[in-house]
């Protein structure tokens, strides 16, 4: 009998806010998180705009002394985690540590201090580089040091897919508590890039907007005039687990996590598939494992990260893999107000997945004016809708051409 797994835990810290509610809120009131770039001097750079996690005082979270030994992404994600951990009211104990697991993505790991080492190194020498580096710079570095503060014994994992990530670290969870290797898993991503070298490296890519002087109508995901991506930055977490081991401690459900998918372009490094191919087969796949059809999907959450060449691809992949029913289900992008989190996209999405259940509405695409006539499907503009949601579908593609698909849906016994 297939085990089926659900959600009783989320947690998150974004550029919406510092918890689930806060960042919840401005999603649905159509809150941008951009602003000007505070992290670095952006003097000399093309790009000086970006979605960061504000007023964030690591110290709140964990003990100052320990916040010093861990990157800015770790930070989050410890944060993240513990809001999760609180709600799901899951108790980890010496006899059911090793039925637990952690699987926490990121598509880079800890950047900043790469950079600030690096600058250390060639200032000053090598013996004055941080003792702490190693586990600062390692993408493991947050789900090892979160099972180190839980005591979770169950399989640590970090899974780095670029912007996949988060989504395929709640995936591989998922996978893992439906084969019985452990009971329950706390499941997410973090990343923390907005430093010098991360913005400018993917500046290089040529799909990060440069509307420095006017961003009040930036990103612009699936709008005509859409210039590129915006980068964010936090963590976001989910707590899943088996459902029998779920009721039989009283858990509150929020929603079921019903099928997950992930697929491979094999085209290109950084551009997707024109026609969304591979994107569309996670899709279906992901339906099929969940059992359903696209006929019983209420909403999407999108990739959607405002660049010409995703925005199309993934129009594209929805028609594909939905056939006539993709002019029916709405369709929006939450990156219009966070920007892009990179590895922990996904998984922030998944939370507002959760959420959008939970409530009943689906989150706005912001900032959308123009109609594309590439990117013809209802996007849910400029305004939170309420409408029945029992079905999510949450999309998440990254470079190297991974594409993994979540579905969740309303609990019902």
């Amino acid at each position: 009998m297939t085990r089926r797994v659900v959600v009783t835990g989320t947690g998150a810290v974004t550029p919406l806010g510092l918890n689930v509610k806060e960042t919840w809120e401005a999603c649905l009131n159509g809150r941008s998180g951009l602003g000007p770039i505070t992290l670095f001097d952006t003097s000399n750079f093309m790009v000086k705009i970006a979605c960061e996690v504000k007023n964030f005082d690591p110290a709140q979270f964990m003990d100052a002394k320990e916040a010093r030994r861990r990157d800015r992404f770790e930070q989050f994600s410890s944060a993240s985690a513990k809001e999760a951990h609180a709600q799901s009211g899951l108790e980890v104990t010496e006899a059911n540590a090793g039925k637990i697991g952690v699987v926490i993505g990121t598509g880079i790991g800890g950047l900043m201090t790469t950079q600030e080492q690096i600058e250390t190194l060639v200032a000053s020498g090598p013996r004055r580089v941080n003792v702490f580096t190693i586990p600062m710079m390692m993408p493991n570095g947050a789900s090892g040091m979160f099972a180190i503060d839980t005591g979770i014994k169950g399989p640590a994992l970090s899974i780095s897919s670029a912007c996949a990530s988060g989504s395929d670290a709640v995936g591989m969870a998922f996978y893992l508590i439906r084969a019985g290797v452990i009971d329950a898993a706390f499941a997410g991503g973090a990343e923390a890039t907005i430093c010098g070298l991360g913005v400018a490296a993917f500046d290089r890519t040529g799909a990060m907007s440069r509307n420095n002087d006017d961003y009040s109508m930036t990103p612009q995901p699936f709008d005509k005039n859409r210039s590129g991506l915006v980068m964010g930055e936090g963590a976001a977490m989910i707590v899943i687990e088996e459902l029998e081991h779920a009721r039989a401690r009283g858990a509150a459900i929020l929603a079921e996590l019903a099928g997950y998918a992930a697929t491979g372009d094999a085209y290109h490094i950084t551009q997707p598939q024109e026609e969304g191919a591979g994107g569309a087969a996670a899709m279906r796949q992901a339906l099929e494992v969940a059992g359903l059809n696209p006929g019983d999907v209420s909403y999407i959450n999108a990739h959607g990260t405002g660049t010409q060449l995703n925005d199309a691809a993934e129009t594209r992949a929805i028609k594909a893999a939905f056939g006539d029913k993709a002019y029916d289900v709405p369709v929006s992008s939450t990156k219009s107000m966070t920007g892009h989190m990179m590895g922990a996209t996904g998984a922030l999405e998944a939370v507002f997945s959760v959420l959008a259940i939970r409530d009943n509405i689906m989150p706005p695409t912001i900032h959308y004016q123009t109609p594309d006539p590439v990117c013809d499907l209802d996007y849910v503009p400029n305004t939170a809708r309420e409408k029945p949601v029992n079905v999510v579908m949450s999309n998440a593609f990254g470079f190297g051409g991974h594409n993994a698909v979540l579905v969740f849906k309303r609990f019902t016994s």
